[in-house]
């Protein structure tokens, strides 16, 4: 079955008002959090609005089969992925065989060589990997999750990412991960602000609760280390990404100079070649693709497969956030978590905020995926439309 059409699409999906009443705005609208770019001050602290961070503008990518089924998949970043789907990777795939994801993988990787292979060019493969995912359950009329090995287990454990550890606790959430304050310049105000933050953290969820900590490529190494000393006596799980993904060296200090907490990353690494240099290094305990932005589902497999030879367990980023995410979630043996990202508010079921119809969502601290064709999602045709490239013009025009 040949490709037809691949372009980067919008999803107009009908919105139904939730029934609950907001208790308060969630901890997105208010928290303040830390990007590498907060080591000046100009910039925001709020969450999607700071230069390079804001994921909120999705992309979706539809993959047509010549007999007029087709798949999708999603990515981040807006008109950037999308010229890229548009006027690169789709005018290379189209015509070829839609089942052949290896091949048009290594396709797509290798025309980006000399324009940078990472970055916007691996976020772009992803959308359209996990379109092409997407498309070959429908046409063999199995779930994605029976595609890549078939459940181990019937339902995956889920850990909430959320500053509001009360409403993740009433949801029944077992296990939590909270956002980080503060920058590396910020200096010993900086760790005070932390510390503080995770002792409440700790005392709010108990003892017993997994708390991991996520600052997000905020520190360098030195500052790193001072914070993982403050923090020993709270028991985290993990310490998350704390550096910038490409200083491999300083993943590498920082792994042997801290013994007593986890080191986990991977969500900003892209290719399955940045984490084998991690793994190769011991600079890593856990694995943290996006499968939005690593290359997609095929690319996370492979990190995947690189981490369990070396022992080590995989977690994606938001991965019970996303169909994608939770068939992986269900099918790879050394992935004990998922990760869910909340971003609704305090006193509204997570039924009611669904944001992909079809998408199961957690439920008192597990998430079982839909056993429907391909990743389940129940997108109607009619809300498909083409993605408008001149909208960023006519923004930028008249902002």
């Amino acid at each position: 079955m040949k490709i037809k059409q691949i372009r980067a699409v919008e999803i107009d999906m009908p919105r139904t008002p939730p029934k609950s009443e907001s208790r308060r705005p969630n901890w997105n609208t208010h928290a303040r959090r830390a990007l590498p770019i907060n080591k000046y001050p100009e910039f925001s602290r709020l969450h999607g609005t700071m230069p390079g961070a804001n994921t909120n503008e999705q992309i979706w990518i539809q993959v047509v089969a010549e007999d007029g089924k087709w798949g999708l998949g999603r990515s981040t970043f807006g008109e950037l992925t999308a010229t890229l789907v548009d006027y690169h990777f789709g005018p290379l795939l189209e015509g070829r065989d839609c089942m052949a994801l290896e091949y048009l993988n290594d396709l797509m990787w290798r025309s980006t060589q000399r324009f940078g292979a990472g970055g916007l060019a691996t976020v772009a493969q992803s959308g359209i990997d996990l379109a092409l995912w997407d498309l070959k359950g429908k046409l063999l009329d199995q779930p994605v999750y029976s595609l890549i090995g078939g459940r181990c287990r019937d339902k995956a454990l889920v850990y909430c990412t959320s500053d509001d550890l009360d409403w993740s606790k009433e949801l029944g959430f077992k296990h939590f991960k909270v956002s980080n304050p503060a920058h590396y310049d910020e200096g010993i105000d900086g760790l005070n602000i932390v510390e503080e933050k995770i002792a409440k953290a700790r005392e709010a969820v108990g003892p017993d609760a997994e708390l991991m900590y996520n600052p997000v490529m905020s520190f360098n190494v030195e500052f790193a280390i001072r914070i993982a000393e403050r923090l020993r006596p709270y028991g985290l799980r993990w310490l998350e990404e704390p550096l910038v993904p490409t200083d491999l060296e300083g993943h590498i200090e920082l792994k042997k100079a801290i013994n007593w907490v986890p080191l986990a990353t991977g969500e900003d690494h892209h290719g399955r070649w940045t984490f084998r240099q991690l793994v190769e290094h011991r600079a890593v305990d856990v694995l943290q693709p996006d499968i939005q932005w690593c290359g997609g589902l095929s690319e996370a497999l492979k990190i995947y497969t690189i981490g369990e030879a070396a022992g080590l367990i995989t977690i994606p980023h938001a991965s019970a956030a996303t169909p994608w995410g939770q068939h992986f979630s269900v099918a790879m043996p050394e992935s004990p978590m998922a990760e869910f990202w909340m971003g609704s508010d305090p006193g509204i079921p997570l039924d009611e905020v669904c944001p992909i119809p079809g998408m199961p969502m957690p439920k008192d601290g597990y998430i079982t995926p839909s056993d429907a064709p391909g990743f389940g999602m129940e997108i109607k045709e009619e809300w498909i439309k083409p993605w408008d490239h001149t909208k960023a013009i006519k923004a930028r025009v008249s902002g």
